[in-house]
């Protein structure tokens, strides 16, 4: 008999400690009393995590086994103290002698009917707020959860800014070469025929590479589910497997030409680089070209080169004069977004990057390291 008791109770206490008690809790809490709760974290809980549970799951079996006895006797001593006081009934109450009360002080046991009946549904409300205030105690996330959402957030709102970035960089240059080249071979179209089929190629090559590149991102950004979860798959947002994408379909040095309209003097010799450094550079290059034409006159010249760093120089007149480029800051019309997208690269990969006026130029110097810094 001792040994069945042991077994038993051995038994009764193994499923506070599982996880997927824990997993209904949280669904329970969250339906029936409206608190707002994370998903549980996936993996192996803690020990302080599963004994917060067992202790949510005794008490809510206690708090439901005191509520269900409350309800058992106030409920049938209010209908049968009604009952005996309406005639309904007869001798309902006999042998119900509780201290002064007797079965025939039908008043008093309706007043005590009412009061326990009143008490209860207080008492089920106050324990159904104890209970709200009680569970994001005893079942909410650890220190190890809320660092590993932190964290998650952290990859998503990085990956983000980098999907930003890359659009930025990539639709905001096709669609400024675009606007560019729509106007020259507008402006002489009637006197130089050649030159607006060859603003008609540009437009249509530009017009090509940047559905490309937004094909690409988009279908990054397609992999995540709506309300998806940060640990919902490889293919989650700023997953491993979205990362490797956005890396595959970025451009890099080797297709740098494609940046090369008329109106920009380049000198490139940079050999085989890493592929993250190559990725960065080009989109650096792009931005200045993009930055250059937006705001700038003449010709751009571009020269980049590989020794130790990488270096990356962009230079173009500025249009209206220095001052009138200085107000812009560079990228005036994008909010300075390019400069500081551009900053950020270069940050990213342990560089460094200066940009501002020069003896009546705009002038972006970044120097890239070929061996080191960070490869995301």
């Amino acid at each position: 008999m001792v040994v069945t008791a042991l077994v038993a109770a051995a038994v009764a206490l193994v499923p506070p400690f599982l996880g997927g008690t824990r997993e209904l809790e949280i669904s329970a809490a969250r339906a029936l009393l409206q608190v707002d709760l994370p998903a549980p974290a996936p993996g192996r809980l803690p020990l302080e995590t599963r004994l917060r549970a067992a202790l949510w799951f005794g008490l809510h079996l206690a708090i439901g086994g005191v509520v269900a006895a409350a309800v058992g006797i106030a409920v049938p001593l209010a209908l049968i103290a009604f009952a005996e006081r309406l005639g309904i009934t007869e001798g309902a109450l006999t042998g119900t002698d509780v201290g002064p009360l007797g079965p025939g002080d039908l008043w008093a046991w309706t007043a005590v009917g009412l009061v326990l009946l009143i008490g209860t549904i207080y008492a089920v409300a106050g324990l159904g707020k104890l209970a709200a205030t009680m569970a994001p105690v005893l079942l909410g996330p650890s220190p190890a959860e809320r660092l590993a959402a932190l964290e998650a957030r952290e990859r998503q709102l990085a990956h983000r800014n980098r999907l930003a970035r890359e659009l930025h960089d990539s639709v905001g240059h096709a669609l400024t070469a675009v606007t560019l080249q729509a106007g020259a071979a507008g402006a002489v179209f009637d006197r130089d025929p050649e030159f607006a089929r060859r603003a008609l190629t540009a437009i249509e090559d530009l017009g090509r590479n940047a559905l490309d590149e937004l094909d690409a991102v988009l279908g990054v950004l397609r992999e995540a589910p709506p309300g998806a979860s940060p640990r919902e798959g490889p293919g989650r947002e700023g997953g491993p497997r979205q990362e490797a994408e956005m890396r595959r379909a970025a451009p890099t040095l080797a297709e740098i030409d494609r940046l090369f309209a008329e109106g920009v003097d380049a000198e490139v010799d940079v050999g085989d680089l890493p592929p993250h450094v190559s990725r960065e550079a080009y989109r650096i290059v792009q931005e200045s070209l993009t930055n250059a034409a937006k705001h700038g006159t003449g010709t751009a010249r571009v020269r980049i080169a590989a020794g130790g760093d990488l270096t990356i120089e962009v230079t173009n007149p500025l249009a209206g004069g220095p001052g009138a480029r200085v107000r812009a800051g560079g990228a005036a019309g994008s909010g300075g977004r390019g400069l500081d997208g551009m900053r950020e690269r270069v940050r990213l990969l342990g560089g460094e990057l200066t940009a501002g006026p020069q003896a009546g130029s705009w002038r972006v110097v970044a120097r890239l390291p070929i061996t080191e810094g960070r490869h995301d």
